[in-house]
């Protein structure tokens, strides 16, 4: 397929679309038995940032029977152009039609993305219902965070992949080629792929109700079928693959730099933090192999940053050494270093020089609260003087640019809470004015970015009992903190905040049952798509949906739960306990703190897994 210059000069960042960059691989799609289409459901520069499709695509590829391509969203002005002159969605590497590949398949990173795998899956011309994908059809799957509630898309996905896809998509793949040569029906291939551990088949599986519109039980159709899907992880991950090179884009894109993932997992069990406990047990790469890998990717791709990253960089045992011998490597070459997920308790001197080795750029902390109480009730870990001694050392050493990072309508907060967070603010401020008291006028300006997002209850944490506030509560904390920094008088500090409406739909669909899916359809057929987009999202088409539907939001958003409601979520195992979640969710309310896992082991069931720091790595 040939996309035209003239469709190509009239929207927006055409290099989306033309692929060919450096790195990419290429294969003769006639000499392969099997083709996949890894796609991601949002712009080009999103999903190239996407760690998950680094590894993945180049995994894949290394086998020689198989050939990975990538797919990404069209933005609305080429797919306008696309049904305007009948263009399929087709892949960057061949261009080939997406429904001529063997299997698409979706990541899964946030649940305002899930219109957009329903217009991607229309722009290819493939069913968007599992049920009306016949014989012929490629098998849609899909994986990643979101995929541990992956009811909303139970009637839209043909599986699940549950956990980690680098230990688990080569048998996929092999199991495919031993049915294809077969000859076998599709429903024969389904029903062995769900035999596979931690592959979920949601037509396996029925779904019944309470009166009162929760569920009663979920369980397998056919007593051959797991009760519960039991995730896969990678336990040694020194011994994972990680490639030697990365695809460089042509254009910009959210994350453009080196992406050095230092471990999986985390030990800190922050409750309101799905990651922290999806992705346990925490497991390490050893110093040596990270060094290596970084120096292939330099050498590959000419990038000249490298981040440092996880889901807490500072926690990485190894990391004194790990940033002596990479600002000793890459310093000579330009190559810079930063980490984009320090914990206020961890920023050093030490990491502070490192940081501005090369080039030097803003600061990011997350205290998440403004209060030590609510703190403590989330499990954070870190305290009020930890912030304020990591913005000393900050200004001392030169910067002037710091941004805040808080959580507003978190379990138990009070208005007292909110405006604490500008106090907190304001404290920052001063330690500025006293680093700089003797600089008579010489300093910079201080800049401080307070953001705060809305908390959302998620699966397999804490906090998945707890209601959201309700979009109007949510309004009225953040009208209130922008007054309180107005009324004090910070000009220094700048106030940002998530849309509240979005964050509701994000919490409907977090928690959503199968009943959900329906309201996407509908939606995306009322023009629903790129939500997590602001000018795009069209929250009264989300109402009218839910009403034509007869689904109240509020019901999935704005509820509390009961320590012994079934979820929608309860047949995926996660590898943490839900009776231990419902202890974290107890002494949240007595303000309780749990050790990290460094310190001592919380009993939370990961050691189920056999990984990582449960082994005592």
């Amino acid at each position: 397929m040939v996309i035209s210059d003239n469709i190509l000069s009239s929207v927006e960042k055409p290099a989306r679309y033309t692929g060919n960059e450096w790195n990419m691989v290429g294969k003769n799609p006639e000499t392969v038995d099997i083709r996949f289409a890894f796609c991601f459901p949002d712009v080009y520069e999103v999903g190239m940032s996407h760690m998950g499709l680094k590894i993945l695509y180049h995994l894949i590829n290394e086998r020689e029977d198989t050939y990975c391509e990538r797919v990404f969203a069209p933005w609305v002005d080429m797919e306008a152009k696309m049904r305007e002159n009948n263009i399929p969605l087709f892949s960057l590497e061949t261009k080939d039609p997406v429904k001529t590949f063997d299997f698409v398949g979706f990541t899964l990173q946030y649940e305002m993305s899930y219109t957009n795998i329903i217009n991607m899956l229309d722009l290819a011309g493939i069913p968007v219902r599992a049920e009306d994908r016949g014989e012929g059809w490629p098998f849609v799957c899909a994986g990643g965070p979101c995929a541990y509630n992956p009811e909303p898309l139970a009637e839209i996905m043909d599986f699940f992949v549950i956990g980690e896809g680098e230990e688990i998509i080569n048998e996929i793949l092999d199991l495919y080629k031993e049915w294809k040569k077969s000859g076998c029906s599709r429903e024969e291939f389904l029903g062995a792929v769900a035999l596979v551990d931690g592959v979920y088949v949601p037509r396996f599986y029925n779904v019944d109700y309470n009166p009162d519109g929760t569920v009663k039980e979920i369980r397998p159709s056919n007593g051959k079928f797991p009760e519960k899907i039991k995730k896969r992880i990678i336990r040694n991950y020194d011994d994972v693959y990680f490639p030697g090179k990365i695809i460089v884009p042509y254009i910009g894109i959210v994350h453009d730099r080196i992406m050095l993932e230092l471990f999986r997992g985390c030990i800190r069990g922050c409750r309101f933090c799905q990651a922290g406990f999806v992705y346990r047990p925490y497991r390490e790469r050893n110093c040596e192999n990270l060094t290596d890998i970084a120096e292939k990717l330099v050498d590959s791709t000419g990038y000249e940053e490298i981040s440092l990253t996880s889901l807490s960089t500072s926690d990485y045992s190894q990391l004194s050494r790990l940033t002596s011998a990479l600002t000793e490597k890459m310093g000579e070459r330009k190559v810079s270093l930063s980490f984009p997920s320090l914990r206020i308790d961890s920023f050093t001197l030490d990491l502070m020089k490192k940081a501005q080795e090369v080039r030097k750029s803003g600061l990011t902390f997350a205290p998440e609260a403004g209060t030590q109480r609510l703190r403590d009730v989330i499990n954070k870990g870190v305290r009020e003087e930890d912030l304020l001694n990591s913005v000393e050392l900050a200004f001392s050493g030169g910067w002037n640019n710091v941004k805040l990072y808080f959580m507003i309508g978190l379990p138990t907060e009070t208005y007292e809470d909110i405006e604490d967070i500008a106090d907190l603010g304001k404290k920052v401020v001063d330690v500025y004015a006293k680093v700089h008291a003797g600089d008579k006028g010489k300093a910079k300006s201080l800049n401080i970015t307070i953001s705060t997002s809305s908390f959302v209850p998620k699966p397999f944490t804490p906090f998945q009992w707890e209601p959201q506030d309700t979009i109007e509560i949510l309004e009225d904390k953040q009208k209130h903190l922008k007054n309180v920094i107005l009324s004090r008088r910070l000009k220094s500090i700048k106030y940002n905040w998530h849309d509240p409406e979005l964050s509701f739909m994000e919490a409907v669909f977090s928690r959503g049952d199968r009943r959900t899916g329906n309201v996407l359809v509908t939606a995306w057929r009322k023009g629903c798509k790129f939500d997590g987009w602001g000018e795009h999202f069209k929250f009264d088409r989300w109402m009218e949906a839910f009403e034509e539907r007869g689904i109240d939001p509020s019901f999935y958003a704005n509820r509390k739960r009961e320590y012994g409601e079934v979820f929608p979520w309860d047949h995926i195992d996660a590898g943490v306990r839900k009776d231990f979640l419902a202890l974290e969710n107890k002494k949240a309310y007595r303000g309780e703190t749990t050790p990290n896992c460094r310190m001592r082991c919380s009993g939370c069931g990961a050691a189920s897994l056999l990984g990582g720091a449960c082994l005592g790595v």
